[in-house]
């Protein structure tokens, strides 16, 4: 019997190579279009909503698995579809129980979310871009060079493996991760339509937060479409001036049409939140108080305080314990709730502004 010659072996694996390309991922279809699709393969629409169940709650990853779709359909599937996702690569964990994700894409490059436990409260804080274009310059994401923008099942993903991997339902889900979500709205709403769904994840709308700084045109999307979701606009800088330099896509969003906005949203939807990371020396003195009480005195909404998370990438820094105490007092006086977020996952750089993939970006 003779060994195949290296030109066969390579002939055969770029046949296989073409044979598995033209195999669509059935996981990137939501649930609508996977209709459409069954319908097209001339089964009962029904079909698809098992399937979808299949993927998202029961996390099948093979069609074989299917156990209430008949063999020869399960067949057909496997031969003309596949279902390819994320891919866990290490996870890391803090003393106080959160945990930092590194996920791969098929497409070979890096992501990063955080499942943070609290009680009752499971939540998970999901990517949706690789790197981010804003780059925001206090933020080690930003440092990242832009890749992508993730797909909506890639979105979904995170959460559904977290939740897999630690056997807990999560009641949360935070798209504050990598990214800006609203510059990659579609593939956000198709994240919060499989999250939300009784047959995907079942994570409420009213538990799932998006995060901006301020991206209007996005805003004036989230504002007029069904979903019951929370808005958290990442504000920072209650001076405009400085707030342009340091978060250059805010010159072409003024801060006046952020904030009508977002009046609109809590008056109408669901009460905003406005977040605010404090870094010493920049924006945390008294007058920076007084301007931010200024700015949001007539809008419906909460205030959260985030002292700066400080990455080995960054030369920023977060202010003292005295000065962060000094603001939050003066806070008080606002007619907003004010709250002053307890950064969590520290020593693992799980914290927001800290998801840069480091030791991948480290290697490079």
């Amino acid at each position: 019997m003779h060994s195949p010659s290296t030109e066969n072996l390579d002939l055969l694996c770029s046949v296989l190579y073409n044979v598995a390309m033209r195999r669509r991922n059935i996981k990137r279809f939501r649930l609508e279009p996977l209709c459409e699709l069954m319908a097209t393969l001339g089964q009962n629409t029904y079909r698809a909503e098992q399937i979808f169940q299949w993927i998202w709650q029961k996390n099948a990853t093979d069609f074989a698995a299917m156990t209430n779709i008949s063999k020869a359909f399960r067949n057909s599937l496997s031969q003309k579809f596949t279902i390819q996702g994320l891919q866990k690569r290490t996870v890391k964990t803090a003393h106080d129980g959160s945990q930092k994700y590194l996920f791969r894409t098929n497409d070979s490059k890096y992501v990063e979310s955080v499942f943070i436990p609290e009680g009752k409260r499971k939540t998970v804080c999901v990517s949706t871009q690789i790197g981010c274009p804003v780059q925001c310059a206090f933020c080690a994401t930003g440092r990242m060079k832009f890749s992508r923008n993730l797909r909506a099942h890639e979105i979904a993903d995170q959460a559904r493996i977290v939740q897999h991997d630690t056997n807990t339902k999560v009641t949360n889900v935070v798209f504050m991760g990598m990214g800006e979500p609203l510059l990659n709205l579609q593939e956000t709403l198709g994240a919060i339509e499989i999250n939300s769904s009784p047959i995907g994840l079942s994570i409420s709308q009213r538990h799932t937060t998006v995060s901006t700084v301020g991206i209007l045109q996005g805003m004036r999307t989230l504002l007029n479409a069904p979903f019951k979701v929370k808005l958290a606009i990442s504000l920072n800088f209650a001076d405009e001036n400085v707030r342009n330099e340091m978060i250059p896509v805010a010159k072409n969003n003024p801060l006046k049409e952020v904030l009508q906005i977002a009046k609109e949203y809590s008056r109408t939807k669901s009460m905003v939140t406005f977040e605010y990371v404090m870094i010493k020396n920049l924006n945390d003195r008294l007058r920076d108080a007084r301007l931010l009480v200024s700015l949001l005195k007539d809008i419906p909404a909460k205030i959260n305080l985030i002292p700066y998370n400080e990455h080995p990438l960054m030369p920023y820094k977060r202010p003292s314990d005295e000065r962060i105490g000094q603001f939050y007092n003066y806070l008080l006086t606002a007619p907003q709730t004010v709250t002053l977020r307890k950064s969590r996952g520290q020593e693992i750089q799980a914290g927001c502004g800290q998801l840069a993939a480091f030791h991948v970006v480290k290697k490079k």
